[in-house]
């Protein structure tokens, strides 16, 4: 069982509000450490401009999961697949939809505070 269907299981369906801490959850599992870690791997892979947007206080930029998919490497994602417990595709679609307002909402004066 992995995290994932753990907080699916907790909540009934996974909830945003429980998203963020997901995600946490499951990059303090990987190399890449924490949402700063995400973040830098994402800016070295092309999608500065959708980072940038999240960090910023505009419109967040969408990401799809095919640009997720070239940023972070084929080993980045099966491991997060991996640690939510979900296939590669679902994963990388979860991350898709949530992933610019959980950086947006970590980061309310530009840069990413502290998880806690």
């Amino acid at each position: 069982m992995g995290l994932f269907d753990t907080v699916k299981g907790a909540l009934g369906q996974v909830e945003a509000a429980a998203v963020p801490a997901l995600i946490n959850a499951a990059l303090a599992k990987t190399n890449l450490g924490d949402l700063n870690g995400l973040i830098t791997q994402l800016q070295q892979g092309g999608l500065g401009p959708q980072v940038q947007s999240w960090l910023g206080s505009g419109q967040n930029l969408s990401v799809t999961a095919d640009q997720l998919r070239a940023a972070l490497g084929n080993e980045q994602v099966r491991q997060l697949a991996q640690h939510f417990g979900l296939p590669v595709d679902q994963a990388l679609k979860m991350l898709s939809q949530h992933l610019p307002t959980v950086v947006d909402q970590a980061s309310p004066k530009g840069t990413l505070q502290a998880a806690t």
